[in-house]
């Protein structure tokens, strides 16, 4: 079964994203140190809904139009270098033309003081007003690839994920298949498993990242066994929290495949937020090695990623040996 199958079925695509203020403080990167200046009380019901960042100064100048809703606000060296040259009437009516109902939050970078009339009007108008000692572009690019990750757009699909000489693999298929019995025999032989069952996938910029959901984390469910908990049977080293998806493997039963590719030289694709990513179908029949067949389609993954096609080789020599150009075989 294909992904565009499952949809209906295994798919939960979310609603747009956002995160709270309060959110952003407690998660975002170490690094920032942030610091609540004022607009405590809005932290719960201020939220950000974009990844892109936004500087003030614009709308500091008087182009208030320029301000993007659910962006977060950047005020740096430039920004408070322009109000504190300014008048102190000029100073005022520059802040106050400011169009607070579509500001969630404003940034201040690099432990800059602020002028006292815009903590003012942020407080008065319940915007939170934060605070980093990191300068702007520190801040702006520790915080575009945080609210990258949490904002990204994201949807559940049956399946699982692996790790697999650095690639992860994305088992699909219907229910009871064998997905997760394959899996458990790649985890003996060393490999990680990232989700069994449910995988979150997120797009992040051009990258599909996969993750489990927290409640099964590290967790494996075996028809006859029950639920495994994988780090404890096979250690630490046999689980992971993500995973970027390089390769989808779908499982498929034996008399519902129309068509088997005998040479390989046809590279499927699927394709998830846009992005397609290689894909090989594998038919599910009695006394087949699936493990084997699986481990061995991403060591052919890695291969042609390297240059190396072993089918096409096979066919042109063929082509020169027909061709009373090569040896003959």
């Amino acid at each position: 079964m294909s992904i565009d199958q499952c949809a209906a079925v295994d798919r939960e695509t979310t609603s747009q994203p956002t995160i709270s203020i309060r959110e952003f403080v407690e998660n975002a990167p170490d690094r920032l140190r942030l610091e609540i200046i004022c607009g405590g009380q809005s932290l719960d019901t201020s939220h950000v809904d974009s990844d892109r960042i936004q500087k003030l100064g614009l709308a500091l100048a008087g182009y208030a139009h320029y301000i993007h809703k659910g962006r977060l606000q950047i005020i740096g060296q430039s920004e408070i270098s322009y109000l504190n040259q300014l008048a102190p009437e000029r100073r005022h009516a520059a802040v106050r033309n400011l169009d607070l109902g579509k500001i969630c939050c404003v940034l201040v970078t690099k432990g800059l003081d602020i002028p006292e009339v815009l903590a003012e009007v942020l407080k008065e108008g319940g915007v939170p007003l934060l605070r980093t000692g990191s300068v702007s572009s520190v801040a702006i690019a520790e915080v575009s690839a945080f609210l990258q990750k949490r904002l990204a757009p994201s949807i559940t699909l049956h399946g699982v994920l692996l790790g697999m000489y650095g690639v992860g693999v994305l088992l699909l298929g219907e229910s009871g298949i064998g997905k997760s019995e394959c899996a458990l025999d790649l985890i003996t032989r060393g490999y990680r498993l990232i989700s069994d069952d449910s995988v979150i996938i997120k797009r992040i910029g051009d990258t599909l990242e996969g993750s489990s959901p927290p409640l099964t984390a590290e967790h494996l469910e075996i028809r006859g066994l029950g639920i495994l908990n994988i780090r404890d049977l096979f250690g630490v080293s046999a689980t992971g929290t993500s995973k970027s998806i390089d390769l989808c493997i779908e499982l498929t039963r034996w008399e519902k495949m129309v068509d088997v590719d005998r040479l390989g030289l046809e590279t499927a694709e699927e394709e998830i937020f846009g992005i397609r990513v290689p894909k090989y179908v594998l038919p599910v029949s009695s006394g087949r090695n699936l493990t084997t067949l699986v481990e061995t389609a991403v060591r052919i993954h890695l291969l042609k990623a390297a240059g190396h096609d072993a089918a096409r080789k096979l066919i042109e020599r063929h082509s020169k040996a027909v061709a009373g150009d090569g040896e003959n075989t």
